[in-house]
């Protein structure tokens, strides 16, 4: 054994056993250049993320929008038609026989019974009618022909003549009970002679306003007044 000490190689170069500089930077620059990468891809994928949930929840809030929007509406459609069902309208036709038959202009409302009410000045008793609504001139024709003579109006009318009459009305929107009460005017003409007699003729009717059950006779007879005044 030799105990001589171990003589390193001269002809060794210092750059084997120590990595060169230059390469070590490269090494590290690419090592950060992939962290940086990486950092990038994560954070795009961040961002993706957020998008995505922004975009869910956007999608989630215009749908419920919508949902609410369609409510809305179906809920007023559904008011305005409750509200178009309950309100009654009566329209006239000709009878025959001095009758206007009465029904309403919705097809969907029944009438059950009528209460029609005349001006005080006539001293009419209220007519009622029951399943078939009308108007009979003979429930007023005469009470009517005292009023004019006594106002001494022609005896022969110039066009449609006007008698207010309160109607309330009875009647059922799908199967639920209502009332209305309404000032109707009946248009009607009159012709003849005094000492021969006159004949009244019922031409038709028209709304002139609604009231409330403790207005109706009151309205109705300051609508009389105003059409027919005292002498």
């Amino acid at each position: 054994m030799s105990d001589d000490p171990i003589q390193s190689d001269p002809t060794a170069s210092p750059e084997a056993e120590t990595p060169a500089p230059k390469a070590t930077e490269k090494a590290e620059a690419r090592a950060a250049e992939a962290a940086a990468i990486r950092r990038r891809w994560i954070t795009l994928g961040e961002m993706l993320a957020v998008i995505a949930v922004v975009i869910s929840g956007l999608t989630l809030w215009n749908s419920w929008s919508e949902r609410r929007d369609s409510a809305a509406t179906k809920t007023v459609d559904a008011q305005k038609a409750s509200a178009r069902a309950t309100t009654l309208l009566l329209i006239a036709s000709n009878a025959g026989d001095g009758t206007l038959a009465l029904k309403p202009a919705d097809a969907e409302q029944s009438v059950q019974s009528q209460t029609i009410l005349f001006p005080a000045a006539l001293d009419a008793a209220p007519a009622e009618t029951t399943g078939e609504p009308r108007i009979e001139a003979e429930w007023f024709e005469r009470a009517l022909k005292k009023a004019r003579d006594a106002a001494k109006l022609p005896d022969n009318s110039r066009g449609d003549e006007r008698l207010p009459v309160a109607i309330t009305t009875r009647f059922l929107v799908d199967g639920a009970p209502h009332e209305d009460i309404a000032i109707y005017d009946i248009g009607y003409t009159i012709s003849g002679r005094l000492l021969s007699g006159h004949s009244v003729t019922l031409r038709g009717l028209s709304l002139v306003t609604r009231v409330k059950r403790g207005n109706a006779q009151a309205t109705l007879d300051g609508r009389w007044r105003d059409l027919l005044p005292a002498k």
